[in-house]
């Protein structure tokens, strides 16, 4: 992929759409530019990385081994991991009730402390989120993006939490962590193993 030669605003767009997974609505010019290269595929309103795309964007973002800012990503990495599985349960409690039935959000106590804990969450990730920045700036915007969701989510809007169709707090989550990962070079597959063995050994 080295003989691919993009404008910083299609870079841009490609690593948007790698990290996302996907895109609907009309193509912006840069985003037709990566469909011509065959970096992207538009069908419709949808479009979504093609494999050639991915990597590329594993190329542009992947840290080398050496790199001065590996180790300090990866020790905040490691906390990180552990916090994104209680946003995962967390998401699990939202949308269905310890008794297995669909959350209904009729329960106003109920969804009030799932809120809570959000909260503890959110000021949990906070200090690695700035971490991050500090090697990575192009990850500043995420925190903002959370934000948003977050006061969404307050405003009564309950797809704000975790809706795959709009910029939840779920779904900006998974850009972060997805971007995190582009950028240690690590699999997916690898990941779970990584934060089923960092959980494990926190309770011992």
């Amino acid at each position: 992929m080295s003989d691919v030669v993009l404008s910083d605003a299609e870079r841009d767009a490609l690593i948007s759409m790698v990290v996302r997974g996907m895109a609907r609505g009309e193509a912006s010019t840069e985003q037709q530019s990566l469909a011509e290269a065959s970096l992207i595929l538009v069908k419709g309103p949808m479009m979504m990385p093609l494999p050639a795309g991915t990597t590329l964007v594993g190329d542009i973002l992947r840290l080398a081994p050496d790199a001065p800012e590996r180790e300090r990503i990866m020790s905040t990495f490691h906390r990180f991991l552990p916090i994104n599985r209680q946003l995962r349960d967390l998401c699990t409690a939202w949308q269905c009730r310890p008794d297995g039935s669909v959350n209904d959000h009729s329960d106003i106590g109920y969804d009030a402390q799932i809120r809570d804990r959000l909260d503890d969450i959110d000021d949990s990730v906070a200090p690695l989120l700035k971490r991050f920045t500090e090697d990575l700036p192009r990850l500043a915007p995420y925190r903002e993006r959370l934000t948003v969701a977050l006061t969404n989510l307050d405003e009564g809007d309950n797809a704000w939490f975790a809706s795959p169709l709009i910029d939840s707090y779920h779904t900006v989550w998974m850009h972060v962590h997805q971007e995190l990962l582009l950028t240690i070079g690590m699999s997916r597959a690898d990941d779970e193993a990584l934060e089923e063995q960092l959980v494990s050994g926190s309770h011992g």
